[in-house]
């Protein structure tokens, strides 16, 4: 798999984030993830540890493909409240940098008025594209 970033001659490079990334290999669709555990429950009402739970449910998704976080291209966050977003940025950026480290794909930031299942404040949908060597799933 080879990916690299794209950034339009004269932009300033953003923070967190990619304006494009390019890549060649298999393409892996995720699935929106919630902040709900294995089980479908969850453990938190909290958006930071929602959050949490949404961006390592979708990097295991990554990794049941036999992938890295390495090799997501793009994340849509969809928030519930885009305030509470804002105050528990930290916790969210503890989270991203635990989880993913300091790999920066496309991303974009959704407010809706409400996801399908009541208690989630927050839902992460991805696109990776997994190295030529990944395992079958």
């Amino acid at each position: 798999m080879s990916t690299r970033t794209v950034l339009p001659e004269g932009w300033k490079r953003p923070r967190g984030y990619a304006n494009g990334m390019a890549a060649r290999g298999e393409l892996l669709a995720i699935a929106g993830q919630i902040g709900w555990n294995a089980d479908e429950q969850f453990e938190s009402d909290e958006f930071g540890a929602q959050f949490r739970q949404a961006l390592a449910n979708v990097v295991a998704v990554v990794e049941a493909a036999g992938g890295s976080p390495a090799n997501l291209i793009s994340l849509t966050i969809y928030v519930t409240d885009k305030r509470e977003y804002l105050g528990q940025i930290d916790a969210v950026g503890r989270a991203y940098r635990e989880l993913i480290g300091k790999h920066f794909p496309a991303m974009a930031l959704v407010g809706v008025n409400e996801l399908l299942e009541d208690r989630a404040k927050v839902e992460i949908q991805g696109l990776a594209v997994l190295p030529s060597d990944a395992p079958e799933a």
